[in-house]
């Protein structure tokens, strides 16, 4: 009986340690990176947008584990002389509440790129955006591609950057399985908000970024802790985790995508790779070009900014906008 208690109580405390970890890193990485734009009541849902610039309207959507500080590290500054930018925040992500039926500890589903894109067009319509150019990068590219299927005559174009748009062979990892399922969004999310070195973080950001350098200022601007935080980790590997069968029910969908599509991306991305998805979905779209970056990895809205604004600035052209 003794040995029992005893067992029950170093459990306890251990409970208690990782959720107090847990906790104090949330607050410090909400301390450090606070919202940047406004919380916008969707429905109960909270939305955090960001709107900067004059032009034509242009969305920009974040990938995987990101939030809209991926974009403003430079490259709204790039864009907003001659765009009205508006950045979100992705459910679960940054600023942007997880939707209800998505949220919590041993849940297992996730918002689809249709539910994203539905929760963002009613932000995007309450901040009066109109006939936009929406730009998605990585995981981000599947949510643009839902929002031109939503709204196909209400969509002057759509950019992707990196993006997911093809089915793709075997699975994601060990780690997207187990972070993605009910046990691991209840036992080891915790563990990995509590425990996680710095260290680890920033290689992982460097492996996004190779075969290039992560730019100078980049993991302290975009607020690594914030994707660590147990809410946005789970929302995180639950949707990646589910993300699979949604894209194989979009593409049967693509010839309907109309309007002009900008594809950029890189030949050396091992992430998102090229000849998986970009250049497979290009002639699958009806009115499509895409512009190879020799050598590029996964982030080229950073480490090739020209080309992925000289893309922006194509698809405004051929949408008729400027």
């Amino acid at each position: 009986m003794l040995f029992s208690l005893t067992i029950i109580a170093v459990v306890l405390g251990l409970v208690i340690l990782v959720q107090w970890r847990a906790t104090t890193r949330e607050a410090a990485a909400d301390a450090a990176y606070p919202p940047i734009g406004e919380l916008i009541d969707i429905d109960g849902v909270t939305v955090h947008a960001r709107v900067q610039g004059g032009g034509p309207d242009l969305v920009l959507i974040h990938g995987a584990s990101g939030n809209m500080r991926d974009f403003t590290f430079d490259m709204v500054d790039q864009l907003a002389d001659r765009y009205r930018v508006i950045l979100f925040d992705r459910p679960g992500l940054g600023w942007t509440d997880n939707l209800p039926q998505h949220a919590g500890a041993w849940n297992a589903t996730a918002a689809t790129p249709h539910e994203q894109a539905t929760l963002l067009q009613k932000a995007a319509d309450r901040l009066g955006v109109s006939n936009p150019i929406v730009l998605g990068h990585s995981y981000g590219g599947a949510v643009a591609l839902a929002w031109g299927l939503l709204r196909p005559d209400e969509t002057a174009a759509l950019v992707l950057a990196s993006g997911v748009s093809e089915p793709w062979e075997g699975d994601l990892g060990w780690q997207y399985k187990l972070t993605g399922s009910a046990f691991g969004s209840g036992i080891v999310i915790p563990l990995v908000t509590a425990f996680l070195p710095q260290g680890f973080i920033r290689a992982s950001v460097n492996a996004i970024f190779a075969p290039q350098d992560t730019p100078d200022g980049y993991n302290d601007h975009i607020g690594t802790g914030l994707a660590l935080r147990r809410t946005s980790m789970r929302a995180n590997a639950q949707q990646v985790n589910t993300l699979l069968p949604e894209i194989k029910k979009m593409v049967a969908q693509y010839a309907t995508l109309t309007m002009p599509i900008e594809l950029v991306h890189g030949t050396a991305d091992t992430i998102v790779p090229l000849e998986v998805h970009a250049a497979i979905a290009t002639p699958q779209l009806p009115d499509a070009i895409l512009t190879t970056l020799p050598g590029i990895g996964h982030m080229p809205q950073h480490v090739s900014q020209p080309e992925v604004v000289a893309a922006i600035d194509r698809a405004a052209t051929r949408a008729g906008l400027r």
